[in-house]
């Protein structure tokens, strides 16, 4: 007789996403992260402004920070030259990476700017200035920013504006380059960006292995609830390279990291190779992803917040089907292979169901990815999202504790939604539910 019990896992645990790829099923149809930018482009930054979007990328043969505009967020996008023409004078030969491009209250536009520091040899932080988003940017000062050689430079700037106004810079100390921690830091400035008020405080330090040892290019956005930083990690030359992030509900932490990343190659089924470098803007995110011809894109797709937590459109989010609401069912833990180790079983009646409620960024079609155990012969469930028209869902026989997933396509309205699953033929125990 097997026992069974309930488990409760937070939510920032329930809206974990995927990393393991899944057959997916040609007869379904979920909506991919768009290309819009189909060349060399890394390290997108994007600045809506006066009903325009621009678009700053680290060096590539456009410039030493190229420039794209675009009308809406989803392109077309036009790249148009190079909104740093002139070196700071401290810089050495070398590209300069990761843009961050904000607009101060004075109404001018700060950029800052990873470059090579010909004094240490790393690569620092610097400023410049412009009176229009499209530049030319204007170095302010004959040195850099933050310049630590001793924590092997500093890199990927981004800035942040609190609640109250409040501006901060964040950054990352390279100790990938030295082989030392690298940390994530938060520092505040004064209105100008350039003059610091305080003393930086650390945020995150690459000590998970499964981030290969690398996280960098943070993102800071304020939540009702919380911040989110989000952060990419693992090697940018390679597709393991992903979207994470981490939450606290205070601006310096402690931040706790997401139970699975935000984005991978796998959480897209393979449509963005090495998603990361990404910025947030509004309700879409941009990143960037290798292309087969080489260099990095930039791509885009819908950001939505789930109790504050972000999801974003044709990335899977894991429901643990457990954790909905079961009639006529059961929970089994100690289920041998299972994601977490526990399963919804003994569906086996006319009035056994259970509900998850997944979570839509927008309205539109989805893809719904059930992850199941059957061994008795094919099974069959009924699938109804909020309780409209219903459709069938087969599992084929693959024998117990072999946990497959099968493919549903469902129509989702923006934010959560009930899918219920309901005993139709036989019998199938359900681990999970991925949406993308």
């Amino acid at each position: 007789m097997r026992s069974f019990r309930a488990v409760v896992v937070p939510l920032l645990t329930a809206l974990a996403l995927v990393t393991v790829p899944a057959e997916a099923d040609p007869g379904v149809q979920s909506v991919p992260p768009a290309l819009v930018i189909g060349s060399d482009f890394p390290d997108p930054e994007v600045l809506a402004d006066g009903g325009s979007y621009y678009a700053y990328s680290t060096s590539s043969s456009r410039g030493r920070v190229p420039y794209a505009t675009a009308t809406a967020a989803a392109g077309p996008w036009t790249i148009r030259g190079d909104a740093l023409p002139v070196k700071p004078s401290w810089a050495g030969d070398g590209g300069f990476w990761a843009p961050d491009v904000s607009r101060r209250a004075d109404g001018r536009y700060l950029m800052y700017f990873t470059g090579p520091s010909r004094a240490t040899g790393r690569m620092c932080i610097g400023a410049a200035l412009a009176d229009r988003p499209a530049g030319p940017f204007q170095p302010t000062a004959a040195e850099p920013l933050v310049c630590n050689a001793s924590e092997g430079g500093d890199i990927d700037p981004s800035s942040f504006v609190g609640p109250s106004g409040a501006r901060y810079l964040l950054y990352k100390n390279d100790g990938n380059a030295i082989g030392q921690p690298a940390i994530i830091w938060l520092q505040p400035t004064a209105a100008d960006g350039v003059t610091f008020t305080g003393a930086r405080a650390e945020l995150l330090r690459n000590d998970r292995p499964e981030e290969q040892g690398v996280i960098e290019a943070p993102v800071l956005v304020k939540r009702p609830s919380q911040y989110v930083l989000f952060y990419s990690a693992g090697v940018y030359t390679s597709g393991n390279y992903q979207t994470s992030y981490a939450v606290s509900a205070s601006l310096t932490g402690s931040y706790t990291r997401a139970y699975r990343p935000l984005m991978t190659t796998s959480s897209v089924d393979g449509a963005v190779n090495g998603p990361g470098g990404a910025d947030v803007v509004g309700d879409r995110i941009f990143f960037h992803g290798h292309l087969a011809a080489g260099g990095r894109g930039m791509y885009t797709a819908s950001l939505g917040w789930a109790n504050d937590f972000p999801v974003v459109r044709g990335s899977r989010v894991r429901y643990e089907a457990e954790r909905g609401t079961l009639n006529h069912a059961v929970v089994r833990t100690g289920a041998s292979g299972a994601s977490q180790g526990a399963v919804v079983a003994k569906i086996d009646y006319p009035d056994s169901w259970v509900d998850n409620s997944v979570f839509a960024p927008v309205a539109g079609n989805y893809t719904v990815h059930i992850g199941y155990a059957a061994g008795y012969g094919d099974a069959q469930h009924t699938l109804t999202v909020n309780g409209g028209a219903a459709q069938v869902v087969d599992y084929p026989n693959r024998g117990w504790d072999n946990w497959t997933e099968v493919a549903a396509e469902v129509n989702l309205a923006a934010g959560f939604n009930t899918v219920r699953l309901t005993f139709r033929t036989r019998w199938a125990e359900i681990d999970y539910l991925e949406v993308a």
